[in-house]
């Protein structure tokens, strides 16, 4: 039943074309579950079939999915921190926990939103420890923009590809089930593992490197005094 309710979504609101793209990315982006691997690459398969403009789908995709984040970064920001703080007891957490929760994010924010975007299921929810941490709204959304970016343009790519070297297929409903369609989809959260793991490592390494010079500088002033 959840299946063929997704395709019926997907199926009606991509009739809205972009504009439909975009509403669709927005829900996924949210805390509505909703895969957002039956929503771009039907759009590049058309694009592949002259049927739709990949940079426009890719744009609306990614309009949306900054939509959907934002939603969930100022939900956070107005009622998670006070319901958090209030109730924590009742959820099993301490107020130390939440407390260090919030430290860790203030201090790498930017990385764990980026690389967030480009993991299944937490890209739906890293805005929120964002909007509890009040992580400044401009880094904020550009690091979304640039995670979410990437991956929409993979997913578009999938579609494309497939659409290159298939036949033409007439109804949204058969581009959701298309099973090479499908099959990309389920590797492109594979295909940019990868790019986490070297974009982390980059990150601890550059994040090391100015601890250990801050220390430094610090004993040399020390020394000095």
């Amino acid at each position: 039943m959840l299946e063929a309710a997704v395709t019926w979504i997907t199926e009606t609101i991509f009739r809205l074309g972009y504009p439909g793209i975009t509403l669709l990315m927005a829900i996924e982006s949210s805390f509505f579950p909703f895969p957002s691997e039956v929503i771009l690459p039907p759009a590049g398969y058309l694009a592949a079939q002259g049927r739709m403009n990949a940079p426009l789908a890719l744009g609306a995709g990614l309009a949306g999915s900054l939509i959907g984040a934002l939603f969930n970064y100022y939900v956070a920001v107005a009622l998670g921190r006070p319901l958090l703080h209030k109730y924590h007891r009742f959820l099993l957490i301490r107020q130390a926990s939440l407390d260090r929760a919030e430290a860790f994010f203030r201090r790498h924010g930017e990385i764990s939103t980026f690389i967030g975007r480009l993991i299944p299921v937490i890209r739906q929810l890293i805005s929120v420890p964002a909007g509890l941490a009040r992580m400044r709204l401009d880094r904020f959304a550009l690091y979304t923009a640039v995670g979410a970016g990437i991956w929409c343009a993979v997913l578009t790519y999938v579609g494309w590809y497939v659409g290159r070297h298939a036949e033409v297929v007439a109804g949204i409903d058969q581009l959701i089930e298309h099973p090479e369609v499908q099959r990309y989809a389920s590797w492109a959260a594979v295909a940019v593992l990868p790019l986490v793991v070297v974009v982390l490592a980059l990150y601890v390494y550059r994040h090391r490197r100015r601890t250990a010079a801050a220390a430094v500088e610090t004993a040399e002033g020390k020394g000095s005094d």
